[in-house]
This record gives structure tokens, C-alpha cells and sequence, in this order.
């Protein structure tokens, strides 16, 4: 009996631990069409967002395609750049979700 209680308990942890993780690993997955649509908009004028574009009007700016190819780009490394302003970046108080889903589409530059 002990060991059928052990057995639960641990069966009840896990479920705890994991299936949460789970959710909010699917919740930070984002939608990579939708980060393209809003790089698109509010990301071209410096950055080069797709393959169809020739190039940004400002210099210095980082491709999408070499920011996703960096190797310390992550999905969690996006989140926190785009929630922080930065001097030659404006602020553009993306939402949870836009942040979500435009990593999603630099992620989904990556080779």
C-alpha cells in the first residue's frame, strides 16, 4: 500500500512539473506568418525581414536571417531583447503575443 501511495504521489509530481512546462512552451511557440506580417511592417525599414527584400534603408542593422543564425539566438534570448529598448532600436511596445510571434518567424529563418 505505501508503495501504490509512493507510486501516486510521483505520478501526481510529474504531471505537476511537466504538463506545465508543456503548456507554456506551446503558449511562447507563436505563429511565424503572423511575426512576418509585423516584421514586415514595423521591422523593414532597418532590418532585412525577408528573402524578397533587397536590403534596409538603415546601415548597421542586423538580416532577420543572421540574427537567427546567431548562436545566441534563442527563443527566450528574442523575448527579452524585444521586451528591452535599446538606443538605435525604437520601442515599440509589441505585446506578449507580437514578441511571440515575430521570434517565431526569426526562428524560423534559421538553417
Amino acid at each position: 500500500m505505501v508503495t501504490k501511495g509512493l507510486s501516486s504521489a510521483l505520478s501526481l509530481a510529474v504531471m505537476l512539473i511537466v504538463i506545465p512546462s508543456h503548456q507554456a512552451a506551446g503558449e511562447d511557440a507563436g505563429d511565424p506568418v503572423a511575426g512576418r506580417a509585423l516584421a514586415q511592417r514595423w521591422c523593414d525599414t532597418c532590418h532585412v525581414v525577408d528573402q524578397q527584400q533587397q536590403r534596409g534603408t538603415s546601415t548597421g542593422a542586423p538580416t532577420f536571417a543572421a540574427i537567427a543564425n546567431m548562436k545566441s539566438t534563442t527563443a527566450m534570448a528574442l523575448r527579452v531583447f524585444l521586451q528591452t529598448p535599446h538606443g538605435r532600436m525604437p520601442d515599440l511596445h509589441l505585446t506578449r503575443d507580437e514578441i511571440s510571434d515575430v521570434s517565431a518567424y526569426i526562428l524560423s529563418l534559421k538553417r
